[in-house]
């Protein structure tokens, strides 16, 4: 209970200027003994000290109303991820997830600004090299390369947007929708960069294993119809949530990861992503395979031919390219799979939660080494940067004879994608 309530601090106040008044009106005018002057004086002291006091009880409840609506929000957090639906109630505790703290908010929005940006210049880059060429916007290679660079865009530009306003602004949403709409765009687009690194990963696989039927196994429609089929089928995965497979609708338990998601939906997410990472890596380790079984060969019977040379560095090459690509892969996607399993299965606090923003940022450093994976270590794609530049250096006045373009041109890879 406070000692001095509002409405005697205010009353007293009031007696204070009231008394100031009438003692230098009357001081004025018909003045007043020396005792009067003290005794005036003295209720000034006393109520200037209530003032204080007054005002120090008001900062120390407030900070005391802080802390109790902090300790709060923590049960709340607790009960309400203890197994209950976090939709029983009106009320939906999004601040839960809100985990970073002023420091990781920093870090967090350079770098997701900094990274989604380059990202999407690079893959905004390879769509235009890709389709501004009529001879290779027809190629199922280049197909594949173009829907993995629209799939990085999208992933770039609605994850950071998303993710930066929730986790960095502590901006939520109006409504559970439009929460679950932009969490569908981010797994769309996630997926189908998985699912475009799939089609990727057979393509090379058919190039290498089976090349005297690559022409007729893997052609431009084949390869528009699957890409089609791909990007539907994840569409309709990725927005199960907004249509009705949540913790909201189902009253089920809800992710401790991402709020309105159920967890048995979350888990058949991972088992989605993890499929797809298996057959990456299985088609590519048989590529490896088969490279390094060619390797030995030409190594065993000391064929030393221009042919064969010229097909040995092209198998190293497409060795390293890979073992790139897997590391890659792994080192992005792990961390983030890893935690959201954990999550599953044990309760969060929130340093994990902390842990899982940062890496969940790694798949967006996936977006962005993408096109200096697969496109940019492409030939025909060099060829085709080398024309833009020396467009662009006519304009500027700059020769086309340029050491530092012609250096840029031998540098260029050799192709290793099967025409």
């Amino acid at each position: 209970m406070q000692p001095y309530s509002p409405f005697f601090y205010h009353f007293c106040i009031s007696l204070q200027i009231v008394g100031g008044r009438t003692m230098n009106n009357t001081m004025s005018e018909h003045g007043v003994s020396a005792a009067a002057t003290q005794f005036f004086a003295k209720c000034d002291s006393i109520l200037c000290k209530l003032h204080h006091k007054y005002c120090k009880r008001r900062q120390r409840l407030s900070e005391e109303s802080l802390l109790t609506l902090k300790f709060t929000s923590m049960e709340k957090c607790k009960n309400t991820t203890a197994g209950t639906s976090q939709c029983s109630s009106s009320a939906t505790p999004m601040e839960c997830y809100m985990v970073l703290d002023n420091s990781a908010q920093t870090v967090i929005a350079v770098l997701c600004y900094s990274v989604g940006s380059f990202c999407i210049l690079e893959n905004c880059l390879v769509l235009y090299l890709i389709f501004s060429s009529p001879k290779i916007r027809n190629k199922p290679s280049y197909l594949f390369i173009s829907s993995l660079a629209l799939a990085d865009t999208l992933a770039s530009m609605i994850f950071v947007c998303s993710f930066v306003n929730f986790h960095v602004f502590n901006k939520i949403d109006s409504s559970k929708d439009i929460f679950l709409l932009k969490l569908g765009g981010v797994n769309t687009s996630f997926t189908a960069s998985l699912g475009s690194l799939l089609l990727m990963a057979f393509d090379r696989y058919i190039c290498i294993l089976r090349p005297t039927e690559y022409k007729v196994l893997v052609t431009s429609r084949r390869a528009v119809v699957a890409l089609v089929m791909l990007w539907v089928i994840i569409m309709l995965i990725a927005f199960l949530p907004l249509l009705g497979w949540n913790c909201c609708h189902l009253s089920s338990p809800c992710s401790e990861l991402f709020p309105f998601v159920d967890n048995k939906y979350l888990s058949s997410w991972i088992v989605l992503v993890a499929i797809l990472l298996a057959f990456i890596v299985y088609a590519y380790m048989n590529v490896l395979w088969k490279a390094r079984k060619h390797v030995v060969y030409m190594e065993k019977y000391h064929i030393q031919t221009g042919q064969q040379n010229t097909k040995v560095r092209l198998d190293v090459t497409l060795a390293k390219t890979l073992v790139i690509v897997l590391v890659v892969l792994v080192m992005c996607w792990s961390p983030a799979l890893a935690l959201m399993i954990y999550s599953i299965f044990a309760e969060l606090d929130d340093s994990v939660k902390q842990a899982f923003a940062f890496c969940s940022t790694l798949c967006l450093v996936n977006s962005m080494v993408n096109p200096a994976i697969y496109a940019l270590r492409s030939r025909e794609l060099c060829s085709s940067l080398k024309r833009v530049c020396s467009c662009f250096g006519r304009l500027l006045g700059v020769s086309e004879s340029n050491p530092e373009v012609e250096s840029t041109q031998k540098s260029c890879p050799i192709e290793t994608i099967c025409d």
